[in-house]
């Protein structure tokens, strides 16, 4: 569950950051009449360079800069609340005189608290595990806007137009 839960969220930051690649992509057009030959060779230069600079390169996988929040162990649940409320409610009980229909009462009511602490924790885990992925993509954000304001530049002093 773990082992899936990290595989779904890294998948998450991929296709979040392959979309922003899509978005970002750059319209380089030869403004000095240059040949295609000489664009191929210009841009692969330029990239060199870019990515030399920048120490980004948009032809590699994204990689997180950091592992995803470990999963805390889960506490409690229903079957922990009802057994604590179980116990709690045969004290109860055998001192109002009946300590079955304490200890049943007990235990519904741990359930009831038990399950609603491992929502919360489940809620909080996911959380944790979203803000992780929105900052791994606002990472590669801003190091892909930094790599294409490094290859633009190199273009441009080479008499490309770059939009």
């Amino acid at each position: 569950m773990k082992t899936t839960k990290c595989i779904i969220i890294i998948l998450l930051f991929t296709f979040l950051a392959a979309g922003y690649v899509l978005a970002q992509e750059l319209v380089i057009y030869p403004a000095k009449g240059q040949s295609q030959e000489q664009m191929d060779k210009d841009k692969y230069e330029c990239y060199s360079w870019a990515k030399q600079q920048t120490g980004f390169d948009p032809m590699q996988q994204p990689k997180a800069t950091e592992p995803p929040p470990q999963q805390e162990a889960q506490k409690g649940g229903a079957g922990r609340g009802a057994a604590r409320g179980a116990l709690v409610g045969v004290t109860a009980g055998a001192i109002a005189g009946d300590a079955g229909k304490g200890a049943a009462i007990g235990a519904a009511s741990g359930a009831i608290v038990g399950g609603a602490r491992r929502r919360d924790q489940q809620r909080q885990q996911q959380q944790a595990e979203q803000q992780w992925a929105q900052q791994q993509a606002t990472t590669y954000s801003k190091n892909r806007d930094g790599y294409n304001r490094a290859y633009g530049a190199c273009l441009e002093g080479r008499g490309y137009s770059v939009k």
